[in-house]
């Protein structure tokens, strides 16, 4: 029987392309040489909270195809256009197994098919995950490749230590993470404005996750929960489109510090890394008050206008 993932897989084949070797080859030497160091061996557990933001794992069915072909799993990470550098980079960690694609305008997809590529990425985030689905989701790819190559992989048993002692929170928040800097005009009280409004300015970090996984109906309260301990923020609940999201925001200052200092610990390494240096920018110029100066004020909106969805990314 056909995986639900394998099924996704095959309706996306028509409208994806291979993103060209001339391009990879373009970012590879815009990537720094400090990115490619595995820092005390943290990029297992970076990758394992990547994988559990932004990946899922692929099933054919045991056996050949009608037309004899005899088909692998895929391991498909799934982002925007402007990480290619931070992918591209992962790719080197990983020997350099893995492909390419575009599909549907700005996204990108990093996939693993080859069976060695696939026994790499297993041996990198075993013990590593977190939340059960996205383990059991990767021993039934062990339980997989075991029955038809052969092999004696154990399975992947959850990492129960804490967020602050590696990578994987930085992983996640690759993933799903958000830095914003909100500024505020001051208004004079008005007929239609019963109060004045100073000026302000705030910062938050923020990290949403469906409260339920569209492809294993799985909740994602558990792990959220966990993080919201860790942050010393309240883990709250709002509907969109799709349906309940879990939503952590940390915006006083003492523990914006406390997000500060991890992320410098355990760095970004995609397009997030870049707005996470002018959050962090803006940070210390609210903890040294030069954000109350005119000067300070006009540095923050310049820093504000080129974060997130506004940073351009040349490829």
């Amino acid at each position: 029987k056909r995986s639900l993932n394998y099924i996704l897989e095959k309706m996306y084949v028509k409208i994806a392309s291979a993103i060209s070797k001339e391009i990879i080859e373009k970012v590879k030497l815009n990537i720094s040489k400090s990115l490619l160091k595995d820092k005390n061996n943290q990029f297992g557990y970076y990758l394992a909270g990547l994988f559990e933001g932004d990946g899922h794992i692929s099933l054919p069915f045991l056996g050949n195809t009608t037309l004899n072909r005899v088909l692998n799993p895929r391991i498909v990470f799934t982002s925007h256009e402007n990480n290619l550098e931070l992918f591209v980079n992962i790719q080197t960690m990983l020997k350099e197994k893995g492909r390419f694609q575009k599909s549907g305008g700005n996204t990108i997809r990093f996939i693993i098919g080859d069976i060695e590529g696939i026994k790499l990425f297993i041996d990198t985030i075993h013990n590593k995950l977190r939340t059960p689905n996205k383990n059991e989701s990767l021993n039934n790819l062990i339980d997989f490749i075991n029955k038809k190559y052969n092999l004696a992989i154990p399975f992947s048993v959850l990492d129960e230590s804490d967020f602050s002692e590696n990578s994987w929170f930085t992983g996640f928040t690759e993933a799903d993470g958000h830095f914003g800097v909100k500024i505020v005009e001051a208004k004079p009280k008005s007929d239609t404005r019963k109060r004045s409004v100073s000026n302000s300015i705030s910062l938050k970090f923020r990290l949403d996750q469906q409260y339920i996984e569209k492809l294993n109906r799985e909740s994602n309260f558990n792990i959220m929960e966990k993080l919201a301990n860790f942050l010393d923020c309240k883990l709250s609940i709002y509907n969109n489109k799709t349906g309940k999201v879990l939503s952590l925001n940390v915006t006083s200052l003492e523990k914006v510090g406390f997000v500060v200092n991890y992320f410098n610990q355990y760095p970004l390494l995609g397009t997030k890394c870049k707005d996470f240096k002018d959050w962090e920018i803006v940070y210390n110029m609210m903890i040294s008050k030069k954000h109350l100066t005119d000067e300070g004020r006009l540095k923050i909106k310049l820093i504000q206008s080129n974060m997130n969805s506004k940073r351009k990314i040349d490829l």
